[in-house]
Parts: C-alpha cells; sequence; structure tokens
C-alpha cells in the first residue's frame, strides 16, 4: 500500500468514526428527551445545520428500542473528536438531571 492509499484509508477511518461519534451523541440525546440539533447549536451557534447529524437521526431508534449509552462513553468519545464544546452542554444537560437518575 503507498502513502496515497494509507493515508485515503486513515481518513475514511476517521470519517467512519466521526459518523458512530455523532449517532452515539443523537442517541444518546433522544435517549434523554433532548434535541440533538438544538444541542449541537448551542455548542456551535455559527456553524449551519450539521449534514453528519441530520443523517444520524435518521439511524436513531426511539428510547424504548435503544440500548443505554452510558454518560461517561459520550463525554469519552466527544472528547476524543476535539468536541469540547459539545463535551460542555451534554455535561450542562447532565447536571440538570436529578441526581438519582444520573
Amino acid at each position: 500500500m503507498n502513502n496515497k492509499q494509507l493515508e485515503e484509508q486513515m481518513i475514511e477511518n476517521y470519517k467512519r468514526e466521526e459518523h458512530m461519534m455523532i449517532l452515539v451523541f443523537a442517541q444518546w440525546c433522544i435517549n434523554h428527551g433532548l434535541d440533538p440539533a438544538a444541542l449541537y447549536h448551542s455548542a456551535y451557534p455559527d456553524q449551519p445545520n450539521n449534514e453528519a447529524l441530520e443523517k444520524a437521526l435518521e439511524l436513531t431508534v426511539p428510547k424504548e428500542e435503544a440500548g443505554e449509552v452510558p454518560d461517561d462513553t459520550l463525554l469519552g468519545v466527544l472528547s476524543l473528536f476535539g468536541n469540547e464544546e459539545l463535551a460542555f452542554i451534554v455535561t450542562q444537560e447532565i447536571d440538570k438531571r436529578p441526581k438519582r437518575t444520573r
């Protein structure tokens, strides 16, 4: 495999993983009765609608059908991709919950 192919493969892997991160975020929001687009916009008010988020929303399932997405998992994934602003907004939402449901 040459350098160009390796570089292209790395970019594709990153995009795939980034889409998975967005899906995890979207499903976490659905599971907690939150609007993923509104939270995203709170974190990044200057960005237009996120197409990847819109596509991820099509793949989410109702919270009754979804597996749990632990808060720590979501925060770790957001941090891994450098989404500190979004992690901050998510943390604020976690802090709003009654202590027994955290």
